[in-house]
């Protein structure tokens, strides 16, 4: 252990003092520093001497050693430090020409006696006072990013600390007026957050729930994408506004059937006024961020601060909205911006005839973000027909996140194409809890084979549907009676919307994506004991009546006046979805809402 005040030459070669036997020859200066000086009664050795007094030397260095301590003891107070806590030898003390004395050996200091220093203690203690916690000083290796920079250690309060995720709690409606308060994290996405509802509601995932954000004061709402973050958006919208949680089939439409989407008349290269983009190579064009398509065509365009709507030639581009000042001219001096792309997100007008006066149903708005419950610097606009309005809206999306769109269409697919055949769609957790059983022997048993398993049930339902005929023959005197069970075992089923209007009818449609094969059914309003089927084809809307007939004392239900019949609903919402008929198309896709 190095004491302080010692001579250096002893803090580096500490094997002179054990090997001075074997030192005999060398000089008295090679054992003691120049600082010490030589008692006067002591005789100088010489290399001729061959007797030495170790005994007497040690004394004699020990006892310099004593003096040397309580000197530097003494004058701690004000001596200055280096880093290490030693004194410089600059300022070590010189000592007196008779302070290499003998000493008795009770005031001897032992070389591993501890050496206390109270300017030490000092600097401690103010560093201490520094700290903000408990915690020892932790070496910093790198000095120079540390505030201040000369900083020799990294003091516990300026590590960062590991922050806990925040947590926000979110109020979302579904279709029926029910809402759910869900907690959910800063960094959660509208998928995130549609996945857990899901979940919650024992809803079937068949990845076309969405979250939209509606604002009912303005009488705008919209689909948010898979990748947008829940907290973010609401720091965007109004005290009035919330968020919806609905089914949207046509979210990623585009994607399937690209040509019902982009009328030909609609889509240009930006470098060519008459020049068409190949619809083989459409979609590519929009992903590509090095290509420019654009969207063309007229729009009534409702002016700022004024109810009035004018038509003007517009061009959709990756750098905005334009109108043009001259006719159909798309010159760069004949076009003028309306709406950026990058901090404004479109929207669907709810009611754009009562709310702004507009000339058609068929209108869509550019609102920016940070527009809340103004409608001065909304952008409204308004189309010809539905396919018109879907192609802006569409287009919209596509230049603005690009290929973002395509990979939040691809994630679901690639999840689907993970799972086995016969688990699709994915089901909640307590549907698939759900196990077959077989009965019919004296020990129920469970069918683990697919096959097996889809046959007993058809073969249940048959064998039920058959109980049922029985029933309403035995137990009705009419075979029309309004209380047999074929006449109401369908409004237990989510496709069934009961007394609904028809302009309710269009707007659910409309509200879950107008595509092929999408439909609901519900109660007729003009025949009290008919039913309507409303279906989406080409994006257009359209009704089948179902009507009631008798056949040997049975009732039925038939689209086609009696030509296919069947025994209830359910039957002939089965047919129809794996046979076309008299239909446009095939029944695809169900309207549903669920209660939270």
């Amino acid at each position: 252990m190095a004491l302080a005040g010692c001579p250096d030459s002893f803090l580096h070669l500490p094997y002179r003092i054990d090997n001075v036997d074997q030192t005999s020859a060398h000089g008295r200066r090679d054992l003691v520093e120049p600082g010490f000086q030589e008692p006067s009664n002591r005789i100088s050795l010489n290399h001729q001497d061959d007797d030495v007094d170790l005994e007497a030397l040690v004394n004699d260095m020990n006892s310099s050693f004593e003096s040397l301590y309580s000197a530097c003891s003494m004058q701690s107070e004000t001596a200055p430090l280096l880093q290490n806590g030693q004194l410089s030898r600059s300022q070590l003390p010189s000592p007196a020409p008779g302070a290499l004395q003998p000493a008795s050996p009770r005031q001897r200091v032992q070389r591993s006696q501890p050496v206390r220093i109270m300017a030490v203690r000092r600097l401690q203690e103010e560093e201490q006072q520094f700290r903000t916690s408990s915690l020892p000083a932790i070496p910093n290796p790198f000095p120079e990013l540390c505030s201040p920079a000369s900083s020799p250690v990294l003091a516990p309060g300026s590590l960062p600390q590991s922050q806990p995720a925040s947590k926000h709690d979110v109020k979302v409606f579904s279709e029926d007026g029910t809402s759910k308060v869900v907690e959910i994290l800063a960094d959660m996405t509208a998928r995130d957050l549609c996945q857990l509802l899901v979940y919650k509601s024992h809803c079937v995932d068949d990845n076309s729930w969405t979250l939209v954000e509606h604002h009912p004061h303005l009488g705008l709402e919209r689909c948010l994408e898979d990748h947008e973050l829940i907290v973010q958006v609401e720091s965007t919208m109004g005290s009035e506004s919330k968020f919806l949680f609905r089914k949207n089939y046509a979210k990623y439409e585009f994607f399937k059937n690209p040509m019902n989407f982009f009328p030909e008349q609609m889509v240009a290269w930006c470098q060519q006024t008459n020049g068409s983009i190949p619809q083989s190579q459409l979609l590519q064009n929009f992903l590509n961020s090095s290509s420019c398509p654009e969207i063309q065509g007229f729009l009534h365009v409702k002016e700022l601060g004024r109810k009035s709507w004018k038509k003007l030639f517009m061009c959709l581009r990756r750098s905005g909205l334009y109108c043009s000042t001259k006719g159909t001219s798309k010159e760069p001096r004949h076009l003028q911006l309306l709406a950026d792309l990058e901090d404004s997100n479109i929207f669907s007008l709810i009611a754009g005839k009562k709310l702004y006066n507009a000339p058609a149903e068929y209108g869509f708005c550019i609102k920016p973000n940070r527009v809340r419950n103004e409608t001065k610097e909304l952008r409204l606009l308004c189309a010809e027909d539905e396919q018109s309005r879907t192609c802006w809206m569409t287009a919209f999306r596509l230049l603005k996140y690009g290929m973002l769109l395509y990979q939040n269409y691809r994630i679901p697919q690639q999840r689907k194409a993970m799972l086995p055949h016969f688990s699709t769609p994915v089901r909640s957790v307590s549907e698939n809890s759900l196990v077959a059983m077989d009965f019919s022997g004296q020990i129920g048993r469970v069918i683990e084979n697919p096959a097996e398993a889809q046959s007993a049930a058809l073969e249940e339902g048959h064998a039920w549907r058959k109980r049922s005929t029985r029933m309403n023959i035995l137990g009705s005197q009419s075979p029309l009676h309004p209380s047999t069970l074929s006449t109401v075992i369908h409004r237990t089923q989510h496709w069934f919307h009961g007394r609904i209007s028809r302009e309710e009818s269009h707007r659910i449609i409309k509200q879950q994506g107008l595509v092929d094969g999408l439909f609901l059914l519900r109660d007729s309003q003009s025949n009290p004991k008919a039913f309507v089927l409303t279906l989406c084809h080409h994006q257009k809307i359209k009704h089948f009546q179902i009507l009631p007939c008798e056949d040997d004392g049975q009732i039925f239900f038939s689209l086609d006046d009696g030509n296919t019949k069947f025994s209830d609903l359910i039957q002939l919402v089965e047919f129809y979805q794996l046979n076309k008929g008299v239909l446009p198309c095939k029944l695809k896709h169900h309207c549903i809402r669920v209660a939270l």
